[in-house]
């Protein structure tokens, strides 16, 4: 699938704000699922700097400084996008989870050691003795690895409800926990603490999730919005995704966008700035099958 993907977020402001710095990632990975085709970056006002670099964990980064005094941002990112579909593993056949801890810990196979950093906590999802309790009912001894991944991604589906007023970006995993809902940003986290309190290891995902209208109605501008799930690591097979707000491994609908120990890796857009007084953001995001956006491309009027 290809897809055209517009990422816009505005910053509204109550005083001027004379300058900011911020960094934004905002350009999809390439990798073996997926290819970035083409990516601009659209600022406003323009920033007096702009710099490119890949991060750590090889996201691509842009940092860029605004020395305009200004009352309103606009950061617009829009890009083509190439999924392939993924490799999905035999369940019964992936190896016990106990056998992928005792690896992570052992292996000195050069990706398994690179993985074995997402064994520790984060800030954003920290292991527990609680939140590995709650995760055992999934992975008794012995069972095979994405068994265990995909009736854990079932139970958080079941068990928690999706309400955006539950909580806020910079909630506790415990909170979520034992409130029992949240957005898929909580979701991932939870999931994620949960199999680190296993000795697994396990990464934050972000990008975009393509949805359909419902039937009979056309599908609404901006309506979209960034998603997260989670990859975990299981050797020979590498990073598998699951996505514990839809219950179900991503594939060809699912648009990567970057990856980190949690959302504060990847966060869109961040920075900081003098003035403004209080400000509000809004966050609009297309992710349209090509075919389809360039039918409405070409159905405009000029």
């Amino acid at each position: 699938m290809k897809y055209r993907v517009s990422h816009s977020t505005r910053f509204l402001y109550t005083d001027l704000v004379p300058l900011g710095h911020n960094e934004a990632h905002l350009t999809p990975r390439t990798f073996w699922r997926q290819e970035c085709q083409l990516a601009r970056l659209d600022i406003d006002p323009s920033p007096v700097a702009l710099h490119y670099w890949t991060d750590y964990f090889g996201n691509q980064v842009t940092y860029f400084t605004l020395a305009e005094a200004h009352r309103e941002l606009s950061v617009t990112s829009v890009s083509q996008v190439e999924v392939f579909v993924p490799f999905m593993p035999d369940p019964p056949r992936t190896p016990a989870w106990e056998t992928v801890r005792l690896a992570l810990l052992k292996s000195d196979d050069e990706d398994t050691m690179a993985a074995s950093q997402f064994v520790f906590d984060s800030p954003l999802a920290r292991a527990s003795q609680e939140l590995g309790e709650y995760a055992r009912k999934s992975f008794p001894t012995g069972r095979p690895l994405v068994e265990g991944l995909l009736d854990l991604t079932a139970r958080i589906y079941t068990e928690f409800k999706y309400d955006p007023t539950a909580t806020c970006i910079h909630t506790p995993t415990a909170e979520v926990f034992q409130k029992r809902r949240g957005v898929c940003q909580d979701f991932a986290h939870l999931q994620i603490a949960c199999l680190r309190s296993l000795g697994l290891a396990a990464r934050y995902v972000s990008g975009y999730l393509q949805t359909d209208p419902p039937p009979g109605q056309p599908r609404l501008v901006g309506a979209d919005a960034s998603h997260a799930w989670l990859s975990v690591f299981c050797p020979e097979t590498g990073w598998l995704d699951f996505d514990p707000t839809n219950n179900q491994m991503p594939s060809l609908r699912h648009v990567t966008l970057a990856w980190g120990r949690d959302y504060g890796d990847v966060s869109p857009v961040r920075g900081v700035f003098l003035g403004g007084g209080s400000h509000t953001m809004r966050v609009a995001v297309d992710c349209l099958p090509l075919d389809e956006a360039e039918g409405q491309a070409s159905a405009r009027p000029t």
